[in-house]
C-alpha cells in the first residue's frame, strides 16, 4: 500500500494526513473485497524495516491502526469478515497486542473474506522463523517450512498488487509469491479504488497460469 507520503507531499500536507487517507482506502477496499467474494485480502501495513522511520511517524501509524480496529471491529463481526495477522506482532506494544488478540478472537469463527494484516512483517524473518520451527519437529522440506509460515492455512497467493509505481517486492510474501501473478500501478494508495481493484482482477483473469509448465 505505497504512496501515502507522496500523496500528502503533492498536496503540501503532513505525511500523517496521507496515512489517514490511506486508512480510508483500506476501509473502502475491504468492503469491496467482501462484495466481490474474495477469499482473502492481505495488506502490508508495517514491515520489519519500517522501524527505521521517524519515531513520530511510527507512533502515528500505530495510532491509526488502533483506531481502525476499534472503529471497524463490529463491522467485521457483522459482515462475517475474519481478521488474521501475519508477522511478529507480539513484539508491538502490549495494549495493541491485546486489542489485536481480542479482534482475532471475536472474528475467528467468521468464514467470509479473511482480512490478513501484515504487522512487523518481513518475509526473510518469516521464512527463518518457519525453518527453525520445522527443524525442531524433524526434517526440513518445502512442505514442513510452508506448514510453519505465518500464512499457513490461508488460500494460495494468486495476485500481488503494488501501488505508487514501485516495481519490487520489498521483502513481502517472498515464499508465497512463487507462482503468483503481479500487477503494478502508478496510482498512489490513497487514490486506489474498487475500480482499480476490479481492473487488477480483470487483468489477472485474462492471464494464463502455467506454474512452470508449457
Amino acid at each position: 500500500m505505497d504512496g501515502n507520503g507522496r500523496w500528502a507531499k503533492k498536496r503540501h500536507l503532513p505525511r500523517a494526513v496521507g496515512h489517514q487517507r490511506g486508512v480510508e482506502s483500506v476501509r473502502v477496499l475491504v468492503r469491496a473485497a467482501r462484495e466481490m467474494g474474495l477469499q482473502a485480502l492481505t495488506l502490508y501495513a508495517f514491515s520489519t524495516e519500517n522501524w527505521r522511520r521517524p519515531e513520530d511517524e511510527v507512533s502515528a501509524l500505530f495510532g491509526l491502526l488502533k483506531r481502525y480496529i476499534q472503529d471497524d471491529l463490529e463491522e467485521f463481526v457483522e459482515n462475517n469478515v475474519r481478521l488474521r495477522i501475519i508477522g511478529d506482532y507480539r513484539k508491538l506494544s502490549a495494549d495493541l497486542v491485546d486489542l489485536l488478540d481480542d479482534a482475532l478472537t471475536r472474528t475467528a469463527a467468521n468464514d467470509g473474506t479473511t482480512l490478513v494484516v501484515a504487522l512487523n512483517y518481513g518475509s526473510h524473518d518469516e521464512i527463518a522463523r518457519a525453518a527453525a520451527k520445522a527443524a525442531e519437529k524433524g526434517a526440513i522440506t518445502a512442505e514442513t517450512i510452508a506448514a510453519e509460515l505465518d500464512t499457513a492455512g490461508l488460500p494460495p497467493l494468486d495476485l500481488l498488487i503494488r501501488t505508487s509505481g514501485e516495481v519490487r517486492l520489498s521483502n513481502f510474501l517472498l515464499w508465497q509469491v512463487a507462482y503468483a501473478e503481479m500487477w503494478f500501478t502508478d496510482v498512489l494508495w490513497p487514490d486506489f479504488s474498487p475500480d482499480h481493484l476490479r481492473e487488477a482482477l480483470d487483468a489477472f483473469a485474462n492471464r494464463e497460469r502455467r506454474y512452470g509448465g508449457r
